[in-house]
């Protein structure tokens, strides 16, 4: 059996995605100082970024 080519993707992909940056940000955060302090601002900048195109983009 051939899969279609516009098979339905997962609605858990992107929620998927956020977990693992907020992670990623709040481990970094813990590590240490420095780079560490910069990655996790970088991400955190990142998810908030995400959260107001998402709210913009459903007031419309």
């Amino acid at each position: 059996m051939n899969r279609p080519h516009s098979a339905p993707r997962s609605p858990f992909i992107a929620p998927a995605w956020v977990a693992a940056a907020s992670v990623l940000g709040l481990v970094s955060a813990l590590i240490g100082d420095g780079v560490f302090d910069v990655v996790s601002w970088l991400v955190f900048a990142v998810l908030i970024a995400l959260v107001v195109r998402a709210w913009v983009k459903r007031t419309r």
